[in-house]
């Protein structure tokens, strides 16, 4: 039997800054992901100024950035066939006005090294969290897949949208109308980034520039996915060139369906984020829509907001539970309007897109609005690159 102050299943974005935070407090945290490493591909990849205004604060934002990565300071669209410019995020007043495109696996190994210059952190990696340990209608830890038990006072599941660990906690589901196939189309690399939207009759495609190829999704209506592999690879391929000229050497990376990825999209939000001895943080209290790229900073701040309100009372030997409702009252607003802003997008947009079967008349009003006056540009630019209610670090640093 092992014991520790804090208890985090998952090493994901939520799970590995929850992990930072409490250790840099002084409380012992282990955090336990279930794979042997964080290189898993099409995972989210956009690390918003939110959240590096985060790593700026903890002194961690010049060595974050020597990490491999590309800066988004401006998105376009092309809409009906016409390129147009609808966010600039350079006019943010943060220590970095930008997007940075930053593979998962070299963000999520940032964090664990930093974390273990604190000595009350540890990381298990080849460890699930199995089962968690109830004894007298609290939680009191974790049993992992290989039977050892984990006692801490505080369990924090950030183990995502699927989390098991959720199970009986009253949720909302939102859902949402389309899935995505993620793959690669490879490309010159440019010295600016090309990342975009492309909106035409019945398509909605993204094109996420990493340097020497694009990550792409091909958004398509809800359970549509075995459709499109019923009418063979060599139509999805022709559809996909079809996008425009960025889209033309398809043949080279996509050669099988093994080389496109399913995402299901599923969009719900926990109405109760705690029950005594647990926390749920993340995406396993709220799923988001991939619109925006806005979910790893959303996680991120959750757990934030936790070690704002928990480490200082934990390291001071104070029974968390009482305090476990305030994180979700700090954050559930921030949750809700993200995700009204997204379901407003689905609804008013996406569906309709994918639906539509005649030709689109050009552009809406308000994308008209944004690539005429650069002015405007700066108000998507707060709410992608900021959200609602980010946070700032206020949780102590323990002696060491």
């Amino acid at each position: 039997m092992t014991e520790a102050d804090i208890c985090i299943i998952g090493g994901g974005p939520a799970g590995m800054v929850a992990g930072l935070l409490f250790a840099r407090a002084g409380l012992k945290t282990i955090v336990l992901e279930k794979h042997k490493d964080f290189l898993r591909d099409f995972r989210g990849d956009t690390v918003h100024p939110s959240t590096l205004r985060i790593f700026s604060e903890l002194g961690l934002l010049d060595e974050l950035l020597r990490r491999p990565h590309q800066k988004i300071e401006r998105l376009g669209a092309r809409i009906a066939g016409r390129d147009m410019q609808i966010v600039d995020l350079t006019h943010l007043h943060v220590p970095a006005p930008y997007v940075a495109l930053m593979p998962q696996w070299d963000f999520l190994d940032f964090v664990a090294d930093a974390a273990r210059r604190y000595p009350a952190f540890e990381l298990r990696q080849s460890c699930e969290g199995a089962d968690l340990i109830e004894e007298g209608r609290r939680v009191h830890g974790v049993r992992t897949a290989d039977g050892e038990e984990i006692r801490a006072g505080l369990t924090i599941a950030a183990d995502g949208r699927d989390s098991r660990h959720r199970d009986g906690l009253p949720a909302t589901v939102i859902g949402a109308p389309m899935d995505v196939f993620w793959f690669r189309i490879p490309k010159v690399a440019k010295p600016d980034n090309d990342m975009m939207g492309v909106f035409d009759t019945g398509t909605l495609f993204v094109l996420i520039d990493r340097g020497d190829y694009y990550q792409c999704a091909f958004v398509f209506p809800k359970g549509g996915a075995e459709t499109i592999r019923g009418e063979g690879l060599d139509a999805f391929r022709a559809r996909v060139c079809a996008i425009g000229p960025e889209t033309a050497s398809i043949d080279q990376s996509v050669t099988s369906w093994d080389d496109v990825k399913l995402l299901t999209v599923t969009v719900d939000r926990l109405d109760k984020w705690h029950r005594p001895g647990l926390l749920v943080i993340g995406d396993a209290a709220h799923a988001m829509s991939p619109i925006g790229g806005v979910g790893i900073n959303l996680a991120v701040q959750d757990a934030v907001a936790a070690a704002n309100i928990l480490a200082a009372p934990m390291a001071a030997g104070e029974d968390p539970d009482p305090l476990l409702h305030l994180v979700h009252d700090r954050r559930i607003r921030a949750v809700k309007l993200t995700q009204g802003m997204q379901r407003m997008v689905q609804d008013s947009i996406i569906a309709p897109l994918l639906s539509s079967t005649a030709p689109l008349d050009g552009p809406p009003f308000a994308a008209k609005l944004l690539d005429r006056i650069p002015l405007l540009r700066r108000i998507p630019a707060q709410v992608i690159g900021m959200g609602f209610r980010p946070e700032h670090v206020r949780s102590p640093e323990a002696k060491q």
